[in-house]
C-alpha cells in the first residue's frame, strides 16, 4: 500500500520543530556557552529525527488507530514501536551522527541504557511540544476554515437577494409603465426613457460592493420622477437630504426598496390626497432615512405587501451590518418606515 505524503503537512512539524530546536538551543546558550556552537549542530541532528517520527505519531499512527475500532487491537504494537523509536532509536541516530562525523560527542555514556536514559527526556518532551502545537493549528485552522465558510454562505445569501432587487424593482416599474400604455398615455415612452436610464445605471454601477452616497440618491431621484409620471399634480412628494460626504460609501440599492414600497404600496392604493415624504440624513458615519407615505385604511392585504417589500431588504442589512434598526409604524392613514444604520458597523 502506497503511504502519500502531505508536503504542507510536513512543512508545519518542520516549523514545530524550528520552534522546539531555539528553546532548546536557548537552554544550552545559558548552561554551556562554551560548547554552544557544537550544540547548535548536534541539537539540530536530533531534531530533524524528532521532526520526522512526530509527523509519523500525529500524522498516520494516531489516525490510524482512531479510524476504526478493531484496530485499537494492533494499538500496543504500534504504541511499543513507537516507544522503541523515541528512546532507543532517538540514541541510535545519535551513535549514526557520530559515525558520520557531523555530530559531536560531548557526553561519554557508559552503557546503552544510560545513554538511552539520558536522552528519552528531550524526546518525549518533543510529543508534548509538537502535539500541542499541532493541535493549536489545527484547531485555528479549523475555526478559520469555518469562518471562511459562513463568510461565504453570507456572500452567496447577499448575492442572491441582490439579483432579487433588480427583478422586483423592474417587474413594478414595468406594470407602471403597462398602465400608462393602457390608457394609451403619451408620457409612456418618457416612462421607458427613464426606466432603460436607470437599468443601465443598476448594469453597470450597481456590480461593486460599494457606491458613493450621491449615486444611490440619483438613483432615488429618478425613480420618484418616473413615479411621478402616473400621477396628477394631486400627488405631494417630498424628497430632501442632509447629507455631510456625498463621497461616502454605501452598499448599492440599499435605500431604494423603502421608496418603492411607498409608491407601490402606498400612494398607488390612496385615493384621497396623495403623499410621499422621503428624508435622509448622514452625518458621523450615522444614516437615518425616514419615508413616509399615505394610504387608504388597514387590510390584511396591506400587511401581506408590507412583509414582502421588507422582508429581502431586512436579511441584507443583517448580513451587511452589526449595527441598525429598521422599524415601520402603522397609523390611520399613513405608513412610516424608519432606517437607522452605523455605517461603520460594516461587518
Amino acid at each position: 500500500m502506497k503511504i502519500s505524503i502531505d508536503r504542507k503537512r510536513f512543512k508545519i512539524y518542520l516549523l514545530i520543530g524550528l520552534a522546539y530546536l531555539i528553546l532548546w538551543l536557548f537552554s544550552d546558550l545559558i548552561n554551556e556557552t562554551q560548547t554552544f556552537l557544537k550544540r547548535v549542530v548536534n541539537n539540530t541532528w536530533l531534531v530533524s529525527y524528532l521532526v520526522v517520527i512526530n509527523f509519523i505519531l500525529f500524522e498516520y499512527t494516531l489516525p490510524f488507530i482512531k479510524l476504526r475500532w478493531k484496530r485499537i487491537l494492533v494499538a500496543p504494537f504500534l504504541l511499543f514501536a513507537l516507544l522503541m523509536l523515541y528512546s532507543f532509536g532517538f540514541y541510535a541516530w545519535r551513535i549514526f551522527g557520530i559515525q558520520l562525523h557531523i555530530y559531536f560527542e560531548l557526553k561519554e555514556h557508559t552503557s546503552t541504557m544510560k545513554g538511552v536514559e539520558y536522552h528519552v527526556p528531550y524526546s518525549f518532551l518533543s510529543i508534548f511540544f509538537f502535539g500541542i502545537m499541532k493541535y493549536t493549528y489545527d484547531y485555528r485552522k479549523l475555526k478559520q476554515t469555518a469562518q471562511q465558510l459562513r463568510i461565504e454562505k453570507q456572500e452567496a445569501e447577499l448575492n442572491y437577494l441582490k439579483s432579487q432587487t433588480n427583478p422586483h424593482f423592474l417587474f413594478n416599474t414595468l406594470n407602471n409603465i403597462y398602465s400608462l400604455a393602457r390608457d394609451k398615455s403619451d408620457l409612456a415612452p418618457e416612462s421607458i426613457l427613464r426606466l432603460s436610464k436607470i437599468l443601465r445605471f443598476m448594469l453597470y454601477e450597481t456590480g461593486g460592493e460599494y457606491i458613493a452616497i450621491e449615486q444611490e440618491l440619483k438613483i432615488i431621484s429618478d425613480y420618484i420622477a418616473l413615479e411621478k409620471l402616473r400621477y396628477d399634480d394631486s400627488l405631494r412628494i417630498n424628497f430632501n437630504y442632509d447629507i455631510e460626504d456625498m463621497k461616502q460609501a454605501l452598499p448599492p440599492l440599499l435605500l431604494i426598496p423603502l421608496v418603492e414600497n411607498a409608491f407601490k404600496h402606498g400612494v398607488s392604493e390612496t385615493r384621497n390626497q396623495p403623499f410621499v415624504d422621503i428624508h435622509l440624513s448622514v452625518n458621523k458615519r450615522q444614516l437615518a432615512l425616514v419615508v413616509k407615505n399615505s394610504f387608504d385604511g388597514f387590510t390584511e392585504k396591506w400587511t401581506v405587501k408590507e412583509n414582502i417589500g421588507l422582508s429581502n431588504l431586512r436579511r441584507q442589512l443583517e448580513l451587511l451590518f452589526k449595527d441598525y434598526n429598521l422599524s415601520v409604524q402603522q397609523g390611520e392613514s399613513e405608513f412610516t418606515a424608519t432606517l437607522k444604520i452605523n455605517l461603520a458597523s460594516r461587518v
